[in-house]
């Protein structure tokens, strides 16, 4: 028989509010919890591969210097419409701040799988061997903002679409008691609307973007392909209408997923007003993350069978 539990961390798929498993993982940390099999979905598997590649704090210093310009830097609609990531920056990153390029899943020194979709039968992949930044790759590719990647004769795409928190990959894995970070929790409609001061002093309540002020600095920074907007009543813009179906489908699939699979202990930062592609915004995400892991320590005291310090 084990004398120790093996535990599981599973951190979901959010895009941005994705930086508060950074939060979770140096809280867990500094409680003595050190996970023994680590899954991630989407910006999950991103923050998961720096963790187990040892590149974390890495990881921490480069998110918490970026603004809103730097980010806007890694987006540009490119002329086949495949996406809005500049590619090549966006892999520059991953190999300086995430994981080199030739690192091997299976050398690490802990389990690490991502989930993936596969695009033609839409099923849902887990990457547990090769390549680690291949891995990463397959499991962010959002469609709208990343393009498909090709991987074993298969389009890939972002796992999120079919398992945001994958604890059953942490079980497979073989872990006892799984740590699942939910990322989308309250997100569907409490960010539709926000509350504004005027100079004045009063108050209005006007429409917020899903993206936040993100989407029109990177409109802003790529240019208006289709003419100028008119003032008139018009439908969400496209990154706002891709952000708001992503929150919604994954929401969904999220309470599906987990209502059968239930984790040990559910970790659930406050991030609804955090939008899509605010990166810029890690500070807060990342003091949400470490606040959601004290907010259940009695928890996971009851399930580890100990007492936490700190």
């Amino acid at each position: 028989m084990k004398n120790k539990l093996s535990i599981g961390l599973a951190l979901g798929s959010g895009a941005a509010r994705g930086w508060s498993h950074i939060g979770v993982i140096q809280r867990l940390h500094q409680l003595g919890i050190q996970p023994d099999v680590v899954c991630g979905t989407s910006i999950g598997a991103l923050v998961g591969a720096a963790y187990v590649a040892g590149n974390l704090d890495k990881l921490e210093t480069w998110v918490r210097q970026l603004d809103k310009l730097q980010t806007a830097h890694y987006f540009g609609i490119n002329r086949s419409l495949k996406g809005f990531v500049n590619k090549e920056r966006f892999e520059a990153f991953l190999d300086d701040y995430v994981v080199q390029a030739g690192t091997i899943i299976e050398e690490m020194d802990k389990p690490f799988a991502s989930v993936a979709t596969d695009l033609n039968t839409g099923r849902e992949i887990w990457n547990t061997q090769g390549k680690m930044l291949d891995a990463v790759w397959s499991s962010i590719s959002l469609p709208g903002l990343f393009p498909a990647i090709k991987q074993n004769h298969r389009w890939l795409i972002d796992g999120g679409l079919v398992n945001p928190v994958p604890v059953s990959v942490c079980r497979a894995l073989g872990a006892d008691v799984v740590i699942a970070v939910n990322l989308n929790s309250g997100i569907v409609g409490k960010h539709l609307q926000a509350t504004v001061t005027k100079e004045d002093g009063d108050e209005k309540t006007e429409p917020q973007s899903f993206t936040g002020r993100l989407g029109e600095i990177i409109t802003d920074y790529t240019g208006n392909l289709f003419g100028e907007k008119e003032e008139q009543d018009e439908p969400p813009a496209l990154l706002d209408a891709i952000a708001a179906s992503v929150n919604i489908t994954q929401d969904r699939i999220t309470r599906s997923r987990m209502a059968g699979d239930p984790p040990e202990i559910i970790l659930s930062p406050r991030l609804a007003d955090i939008g899509l592609l605010e990166f810029y915004r890690a500070k807060e995400v990342i003091e949400e993350g470490m606040a959601s892991v004290d907010r259940v320590k009695r928890d996971i005291e009851y399930c580890l069978g100990v007492t936490l310090s700190g």
